[in-house]
């Protein structure tokens, strides 16, 4: 096992508060060591110890004073107490470390979680934690659109609430303001005009079946009715042109 002091450095200000309590707001980095040792499932125990997320009263630290591997857990499932599991790993990029309470070979409680991701080490916030957190930023937001809703409200109310004359003001000094913008006009004709050229035209109206007689209009009816009238009554006769044969003078 290899342990050598390094250039630590411990992110989130301040001296750090004992094991087991919350440290999610730092984070431990031995960039020295990582320069010196690989960081893998055997060595990455004793680069663990170095953080003040190690409890030294663990059972792990009595098997290193005892030159065993810290995480054997032949060993570790014979003693009861306080002890660390490596429960996830991905080389070498990521380490997953539970601290748990052994009261038998058989039971065990876990207590919390840290993870070494990248040579960084943290501890992973509590399930309630993360749930709290959440819920604190959904009601932010929720009453942040309340409180905008009933700002807008007030003014609806006091809009109302004014007298009929001041509303016969507010009625014509809204509409003189509403005035017809040009541009925006001419925006919505140029879209209809696109969309108008890209549109297919309109197919031809499907030819009307043999014998088919349109009915009628009432400008037809009209015109019908006075050319039979003009049909039925017969022409006067003009009696200086038209006398007949028989009325005709002989020179």
């Amino acid at each position: 096992m290899a342990t050598a002091p390094g250039n630590q450095m411990l992110e989130g200000g301040g001296a750090p508060p004992p094991p087991g309590t919350d440290m999610t707001g730092i984070c431990f980095r031995d960039q020295l060591w990582l320069n010196s040792f690989p960081l893998d499932r055997n060595l990455v125990f004793d680069y663990f110890a170095l953080s003040p997320f190690y409890d030294w009263t663990c059972n792990n630290e009595q098997l290193r004073m005892r030159s065993v591997h810290p995480l054997d857990l032949s060993q570790l499932s014979k003693m009861t107490g306080t002890e660390y599991m490596l429960s996830e790993v991905m080389e070498p990029h990521l380490f997953v470390i539970r601290k748990q309470k052994r009261d038998s070979p058989d039971k065990v409680t876990p207590m919390l979680a840290y993870y070494v991701l990248d040579g960084s080490i943290y501890q992973a916030p509590q399930l309630c934690n993360v749930f709290a957190a959440r819920i604190g930023r959904a009601l932010y937001y929720i009453q942040k659109a309340f409180t905008t809703a009933a700002s807008k409200l007030e003014k609806i109310g006091y809009a109302g609430s004014v007298d009929s004359e001041n509303e016969t003001a507010l009625v014509e000094s809204k509409t003189a303001k509403e005035t017809i913008d040009i541009k925006e006009v001419k925006r919505v004709d140029h879209i209809l005009a696109s969309l108008q050229r890209k549109l297919p035209p309109a197919p031809p109206p499907p030819p009307f079946p043999e014998g088919y007689v349109p009915p009628p209009t009432g400008e037809a009816e009209k015109g019908t009715e006075t050319q039979e009238a003009a049909e039925t009554q017969a022409p006067t006769a003009d009696p200086i042109i038209d006398q007949g044969p028989a009325k005709r003078m002989k020179f």
